[in-house]
Parts: structure tokens; C-alpha cells; sequence
């Protein structure tokens, strides 16, 4: 099972509503497991406007993706990331097949296909610049690598890591997780 601490420590932000999703790895028992967690806490979570979905699972280790769907239908409709998406193959005017996509890919594949960070809430010059660059060349790093507004950037990384502590604090002192989700 997916400890509660696992997701405050690795996704703060989206439990916040800052961020529109993160992605962590977790060592589970089974793949059967695996579903069953995520059941769990989607049915937990849903009303807050948190969705859980396993990406990936292999050799007792699975990615699992926290997200936001509604922040994410907004994200994939942007000019930009709907150009990247379109190009690799997915339909961003349909979030749930954009997920899909995106674990058959991360399935198929050891690397992450670079538009994962579209679904993460990265800024898509960021992500096209990650592409284009070939992860070269980039202005800082941060939470990702940033081609675009390094200030803005550099100040959203500071939120975030704000956030991360606070959550992980407020978690250790007895806030439940259900307290600590910010509903969107």
C-alpha cells in the first residue's frame, strides 16, 4: 500500500492545488496491490478533486501519477502543449486518452517520453525547449529544466519547496492527509 507519507513527501504540491501533478516511484508487493491502493485513495480523494493512477509497474516498483484532472484538461488545451501532444501522438482535448498515451509509452519504454512534464504542470515553452535542446542548454534547473522565464521559474521551485516542508511538518505533527488536501 502507498504510505500517505509517501504522497505528502513526493506531492505536496498537487495535494496543495499548486501544482497539477507529480509523479514518484513506490515499492509495492504486487501489481494487484498496486490497483487496490489506488482504488483506495481515489475513492478517498476524488471529492477533493485528486485523482491517483499507476503508470507503470515492474519488479515490485511502480510509478505511480497524482494529478489534478480538471488543472490537467486546462494544461493539455494550451497553444503550445497541444502542439507538442498532437505531434506525439496524443489527443489533448481528451485528457483520459492523453493518460493513456502516456502509460502505454512509459510501458513500452525504460525512458520517460519528454512531454511528461506537460502533465506535470511544467510551462510548455519549458518542455518544448526540453525537446528541441535535447536537455541542453537550459537557463536552471529546478523542479525541471527551464528554458523560458527563469525568475518565474525559480520562484515557483521556491513555492513548492515551501509547500513540501509545510505539508511534511504540519503531517509529522498529526494533520490528517485528509485535512491536508487542499480541495480544487
Amino acid at each position: 500500500m502507498m504510505s500517505e507519507e509517501l504522497l505528502i513527501r513526493h506531492c505536496a504540491p498537487t495535494l496543495a492545488g499548486l501544482k497539477t501533478g507529480n509523479l514518484f516511484t513506490a515499492a509495492v508487493e504486487s501489481e494487484a496491490e498496486l490497483q487496490k491502493s489506488a482504488c483506495q485513495l481515489n475513492a478517498a480523494y476524488r471529492s477533493k478533486g485528486l485523482q491517483v493512477v499507476p503508470l507503470r509497474y515492474r519488479n515490485g516498483r511502480a510509478l505511480v501519477y497524482v494529478y489534478r484532472p480538471k488543472m490537467l484538461a486546462q494544461d493539455l488545451q494550451q497553444k503550445e502543449a497541444a502542439k507538442i501532444l498532437t505531434a506525439g501522438g496524443y489527443r489533448p482535448q481528451c485528457p483520459g486518452f492523453c493518460i493513456a498515451c502516456l502509460r502505454r509509452k512509459l510501458q513500452q519504454n525504460e525512458d520517460f517520453p519528454h512531454e511528461v512534464g506537460l502533465f506535470l504542470g511544467y510551462p510548455p515553452e519549458d518542455v518544448s525547449g526540453f525537446i528541441c535542446n535535447k536537455a541542453e542548454n537550459c537557463k536552471c534547473v529546478g523542479c525541471w529544466k527551464v528554458y523560458g522565464d527563469a525568475a518565474a521559474a525559480q520562484k515557483t521551485f521556491a513555492k513548492f519547496k515551501k509547500c513540501t516542508a509545510v505539508y511534511c511538518a504540519q503531517y509529522a505533527q498529526g494533520k490528517s492527509m485528509e485535512r491536508l488536501i487542499v480541495a480544487v
